[in-house]
């Protein structure tokens, strides 16, 4: 059974970086999407990027991150990466990775994503 566990999360002064990572419990390749997303206190759950497992497949960002963060995919350590640059205060949030199951990616929806893992936090101070 796929599950997801996210590291990398911490505290941080604006402009800084921090880079989150998604761990999936068993080796996923092939047609199936892993997306970031994030839920601030008292706000809806937004998606953030998403990027297809497949090689060369569809990069999707939030148009907030846009040249901020960079969603990519390491093979060999079965993991995606979130790095994100210049954070700003508004970035502070729970941050959730997520994988679609057997499609590409298509969007930034979380009704597309089944499988969610536990969170991990960012707190960006002034």
């Amino acid at each position: 059974q796929l599950e997801l566990v996210e590291s990398g999360g911490g505290s941080v002064q604006a402009g800084g970086s921090l880079t989150l990572s998604c761990a999936p419990s068993v080796y996923f390749d092939g047609r199936n999407c892993i997306g970031w997303f994030r839920q601030a206190p008292g706000k809806e759950r937004e998606g953030v990027a998403a990027i297809d497992i497949a090689p060369g497949g569809r990069i999707k960002y939030l148009g907030s991150v846009k040249g901020r963060f960079i969603v990519s995919r390491d093979a060999a350590k079965n993991s995606v990466t979130l790095q994100m640059n210049d954070l700003e205060l508004d970035d502070t949030a729970n941050y959730y990775c997520a994988a679609r199951v057997g499609a590409h990616c298509s969007g930034l929806s979380t009704s597309d994503f089944s499988v969610w893992g536990q969170g991990t936090q960012v707190t960006v101070s002034p």
